[in-house]
């Protein structure tokens, strides 16, 4: 079963359940993952599927973050979406599985000692193994700490 089919169940589900702002923020992602599958015209993969998911994540994340603090239904409206949406993304990687995953970067580079200078080098090889499955921003938080 596609993550499509699994959204529109759901959808369907709360739709029944007169769930509004869970209908509505399926309803959204449902289209997010419907335009992704128009736009490569074949059916999307687990990854794809994932950074679909992420990115509805993020983008209610900028939203929340723009948001001034007297609007209570904005800010109340985004944090339900993100909780909905997290129920569909992918689990991360916490720190240690980040750190272990950088050393074997370093290990694969032959670099005994790491230094900031190397940091571009070793975030080229990481973060194509990492995408997806770790915020970018925590990546680099890890490797900073490793390096000084």
């Amino acid at each position: 079963m596609s993550r499509i089919d699994e959204v529109r169940a759901l959808m369907m589900q709360a739709m029944k359940d007169k769930d509004k702002p869970r209908k509505d923020a399926l309803s959204a992602l449902l289209t997010a993952l419907k335009n992704k599958a128009i736009d490569k015209r074949a059916d999307l993969t687990v990854e794809e599927e994932n950074e679909v998911v992420l990115k509805q994540i993020k983008q209610q994340k900028e939203t929340l973050e723009l948001t001034p603090a007297d609007r209570t239904d904005i800010i109340e409206e985004c944090n339900t979406r993100i909780a909905i949406f997290n129920e569909f993304a992918p689990k991360m990687m916490d720190e240690a599985q980040i750190e272990a995953e950088i050393k074997n970067c370093i290990a694969e580079l032959g670099l005994e000692t790491a230094t900031m200078k190397e940091k571009g080098k070793i975030m080229k090889v990481l973060m194509p193994k990492v995408k997806g499955k770790a915020e970018g921003s925590l990546v680099n938080q890890v490797l900073s700490k490793i390096l000084q």
